[in-house]
């Protein structure tokens, strides 16, 4: 894991995930970008057992209420390929602005990089209680609308609020109510 100071104490248990662009650039503006997400979840859903509560990916970071047999790990794995995956989208689509500002923004310590595309860490935070997990699915689900994006949760196709509206989403998700 990054250099967080948010820890997983319990790995097998729902947490709700904050992954954040580094410097918020905003990069989920096109559907390639955004179907890598949706391909790289969907993968770690079949390899690593993760089950999707809640998502919502907005143009520069993305919510999740995930568990798998191990979300540290599975966390790891999401962010380094997503990441190797969207630098080469970002270079075969010559998105050299983008690219020079990855490399710009990069931490000092990632010398071993040429670039940094996700902000280390993920701000996972346990699901204790029933409540807890309710409020953070409406959080999610409402994320586009406070934003003034769409004026109706399911309108936002990037989202699980489809999902618990019994419309079928983008990814598979294990509706909590």
């Amino acid at each position: 894991m990054g250099r967080s100071r948010y820890k997983i104490c319990e790995p097998t248990h729902p947490h709700f995930i904050t992954c954040t662009i580094l410097n918020w650039l905003p990069i989920f503006t096109r559907k390639e970008s955004t179907q890598i997400i949706i391909d790289s979840l969907k993968h770690l859903q079949k390899e690593e057992n993760l089950k999707l509560y809640a998502y919502v990916i907005l143009e520069n970071h993305l919510h999740l209420i995930a568990q798998s047999d191990d979300i540290g790990k599975s966390m790891r794995h999401f962010k380094s390929f997503t990441a190797k995956a969207l630098l080469k989208l970002l270079q075969k689509e010559n998105a050299h602005t983008l690219l020079k500002q990855f490399q710009f923004y990069k931490k000092a310590h990632k010398a071993d990089k040429t670039y940094q595309l996700w902000q280390e860490g993920y701000q996972p935070k346990l699901m204790q209680t029933d409540a807890m997990m309710i409020n953070k699915i409406k959080y999610i689900h409402e994320n586009p609308v406070k934003r003034g994006y769409v004026d109706s949760a399911i309108h936002w196709r990037y989202s699980s609020a489809r999902d618990y509206e019994g419309i079928v989403g983008l990814i598979e998700v294990e509706k909590f109510w």
